[in-house]
């Protein structure tokens, strides 16, 4: 058995005793994340890997000591898809603004990412290379090292936020099979009431005045100018160069 204070980036891919086992790291990675992908993180277990694989639960237990072994594997098997992050161009803004659309991207393709990746990061050799690109972005820039890490905290939280978003829409369109559009139709006269109110006026200026809401492309366009003004806000506080 694997030691399971010992992680499991330091530990070899199969126990040194018992027969060599017929499926390795990789294999169950992959067949963890098409879980992931087709039925949600919830229906992602040992013994649903396991029977994905033709295998019993327990030879699995040769590689990993637990669940969080598996999700540590997917979230580092995820960040090297594409090849991993680019080498940074010495363009900051154009290089942050790459690194976020493929967080949203990757969000999009393994939706059981937003509730892992807030968590505690995995420390496998291609998330650390995408974090080690991410930094080296910024690093020119002067930034405090503190700063460095904060900004690109706050890049992955803003992307992560939007796509959840995103996500959480997509789900209620197919829950209740109503599209955006018809939604919004549907609750013309309530919300003419509350423009009418005068309690909300603010409010009332989006649902009167706004025209992103309406667009057919607002979502692409809401996270566009949200990047945008996070960029221009570490742009506008650079350290004074000597």
């Amino acid at each position: 058995m694997h030691d399971a204070h010992t992680l499991i980036w330091n530990r070899p891919e199969r126990a040194a005793k018992g027969t060599a086992p017929s499926r390795m790291r990789a294999e169950i990675t992959s067949a963890a994340i098409a879980i992931a992908d087709a039925e949600g993180i919830g229906a992602l277990s040992m013994r649903r890997v396991a029977k994905a694989l033709g295998t019993g639960t327990a030879s699995l237990y040769r590689y990993l000591t637990s669940k969080d072994d598996l999700l540590d594997l997917m979230l580092d098997t995820v960040a090297a898809e594409d090849g991993g992050p680019p080498a940074p161009t010495g363009d900051w803004r154009g290089d942050l603004r790459g690194l976020a659309h493929r967080y949203r991207s990757t969000f999009y393709r393994h939706p059981w990412m937003t509730s892992l990746a807030a968590g505690r990061p995995s420390l496998g050799l291609n998330s650390l290379d995408a974090i080690e690109r991410a930094l080296a972005a910024i690093d020119p820039l002067g930034f405090d090292i503190d700063v460095v890490i904060t900004v690109v905290d706050t890049l992955q939280a803003f992307v992560r936020g939007y796509a959840i978003g995103e996500l959480a829409q997509q789900e209620a369109v197919r829950r209740s099979k109503v599209g955006i559009q018809e939604w919004m139709d549907a609750h013309t006269s309530y919300l003419d009431k509350v423009v009418k109110s005068g309690h909300h006026p603010l409010l009332a200026r989006v649902i009167r005045d706004a025209e992103l809401p309406h667009a057919a492309d607002s979502a692409e366009r809401g996270f566009e100018l949200g990047l945008e003004r996070l960029l221009d806000g570490w742009e506008a506080n650079l350290p004074a160069r000597p």
